[in-house]
This record gives structure tokens, C-alpha cells and sequence, in this order.
């Protein structure tokens, strides 16, 4: 939970490094994976931490004045949501400027991107869980998937990846 996490950094006092530093998620809810790693590998953070999740909503476009949602947990971490319409591809830059113009604290040329990326291995002998060709099929559209940092419209000198393997 992202409450154990906060107060864990308020405890420890962990070495901070200048910046800001965006964790995506696909959740709203607890601490990203890609953060836990960052920070267990690391034993460091940025100054300033943003867990980033882009949402989808059930309308052809989102209005800019509705995009853009933020909280402050305290020790230099902030929760951002963004909001997009079906019709629309998310743009990430547009984001931290809308957030900047609402109040958020940040500076847009000093941030670090984080992206969890998960890696498809075949299972062991025995221990699939699924039959051959729906992990077939997986592996193929998993391939075939755009690269987040396209699709978010990231600048790619700024992205770092942190990956898993997951066993199908």
C-alpha cells in the first residue's frame, strides 16, 4: 500500500538525487512495482517522485480543463491522473504542463521517465497454465504491441526500463 511506502520514506530518510522522477502505472491503487524495484535496487529516490496513470474514460474526448488530476502524499510524492477520451492518444508532456499550470511543482526539463517492462518466457516443462496456442497467441499480440515510449509520446533519452520475466 502506498501508505506503507510514504511512511517508510518519511522513517528512513532515504538519499534524495536532484529531479523528478515519473513512475507510469496502469493503477491507481498502491505503489507502482516499477517504484518498489527502483528504490530496493537504488536505495535512492528523486527529490521529487510522480506516479503517473492515464486513464481512459468513457467519452470521445476529455476536455483539457478536466484532463489533469493531482494529489500530494508528502515527502516529494504526488499522485497524477490523467484523463483521456477513446478518441485520443495520451501525450505525457501535455500532462506535466497542464499539471505545472495547476499548481504542481515541477520543472519539465529535469524528469526521468520509468516504465515497467515485462518480458514473456516460455514456461518449464510441465508448469504452463494456459494451452499452446493462447500462449501462442499472447506472445504474437505482446510482440506486436506498441512501445510505450511511442505511445506516450515520451522523449526516448529521458525513458529508463525496468523489467520482469514473466513465465507463460
Amino acid at each position: 500500500p502506498i501508505d506503507l511506502f510514504i511512511a517508510e520514506l518519511a522513517s528512513g530518510k532515504p538519499h534524495r538525487v536532484p529531479g523528478t522522477a515519473v513512475f507510469m502505472t496502469s493503477t491507481r491503487r498502491g505503489t507502482p512495482n516499477v517504484l518498489l524495484h527502483h528504490f530496493k535496487h537504488n536505495k535512492s529516490l528523486h527529490e521529487q517522485v510522480l506516479i503517473l496513470t492515464v486513464v481512459t474514460d468513457d467519452v470521445p474526448e476529455v476536455r483539457t480543463k478536466e484532463r489533469v488530476r493531482f494529489r500530494d502524499f508528502g515527502e516529494g510524492l504526488w499522485a497524477v491522473t490523467a484523463h483521456y477520451g477513446f478518441m485520443e492518444t495520451p501525450d505525457i508532456g501535455e500532462v506535466l504542463e497542464l499539471a505545472m499550470r495547476k499548481g504542481l511543482p515541477l520543472r519539465a526539463d529535469d524528469v526521468t521517465y520509468f516504465l515497467g517492462r515485462e518480458s514473456f518466457v516460455p514456461a518449464r516443462a510441465g508448469t504452463a497454465s494456459m494451452p499452446g496456442w493462447r500462449r501462442r497467441l499472447f506472445g504474437f499480440l505482446a510482440r506486436n504491441a506498441k512501445n510505450p515510449t511511442d505511445f506516450f509520446r515520451l522523449p526516448p533519452n529521458r525513458v529508463v526500463e525496468l523489467g520482469t520475466q514473466i513465465e507463460l
